[in-house]
């Protein structure tokens, strides 16, 4: 991505120490199989998030795959999403709380990251994830933000259908989107281009895609009674 001046040579490297990091990948087809068929629930970090999470809890039994960023208020909210997608700018010390039970952590690996990465050398279920090229135990299942990746995974392992939360992608941005100072220029950029790959994948993929949150191109917006009588 070289409108945000990310080196290439420094993504590859933090792969290659994700890599080495990782001693045993979370199996791929038990994430398949997961996912593949299933009706997913992306949860972003989003400003709407907090308005989600009563309909979240009503179907605590559905295949969550979450933002790092939003994982904070569902834990206080007694949710615990199957599936996190990270590259640890959240919270961490929470993060840690999990790493030993049944969740599933996909960890991205950039150049910006590599002084955390260690952080889940004892992870119980952890797959590596990289934006260039794929290296050993580590893969690129696409998409560039931790939101968009959450819908990239689900698509990539053939949910049937995905269903957004909190996935906003506006110029505000949510309470829970970082635990620190975040650049908001930057973070909008980010944004802005997550939103774009999503509605590039969404006339490629074969799930069928639809929102709780703003309107996105190919994704059919619904409300929360929808959710209640379709899902």
């Amino acid at each position: 991505m070289r409108e945000f001046g990310y080196s290439k040579k420094d993504d590859l490297y933090a792969a290659a120490l994700l890599d080495s990091i990782i001693k045993k990948r979370f199996s791929l087809t038990r994430l398949k199989k997961m996912i593949c068929g299933k009706t997913v629930f992306v949860i972003g970090a989003g400003p709407s998030l907090q308005s989600s999470i009563d309909a979240l809890k009503k179907h605590k039994g559905a295949v969550t795959i979450c933002a790092d960023g939003a994982v904070t208020l569902l834990i206080k909210n007694g949710i615990r999403p199957k599936i996190v997608v990270t590259d640890l700018d959240g919270d961490l010390e929470l993060l840690k709380k999990i790493k030993k039970t049944d969740t599933v952590f996909v960890v991205h690996a950039h150049g910006d990251n590599t002084g955390k990465l260690d952080f889940v050398r004892n992870f119980k279920n952890c797959v590596g994830t990289t934006q260039t090229k794929e290296t050993g135990k580590v893969c690129n299942f696409g998409g560039f933000t931790d939101g968009d990746r959450c819908v990239f995974l689900a698509s990539h392992f053939g949910a049937k259908k995905i269903v957004l939360f909190g996935m906003d992608f506006g110029t505000r941005i949510g309470k829970y989107s970082k635990t620190s100072t975040v650049d908001k220029k930057t973070k909008r950029k980010k944004l802005k281009r997550g939103k774009a790959l999503l509605e590039w994948l969404a006339t490629k993929s074969k799930s069928e895609f639809f929102t709780l949150s703003k309107p996105i191109k190919g994704f059919e917006k619904i409300t929360y009674r929808n959710l209640e009588i379709n899902f």
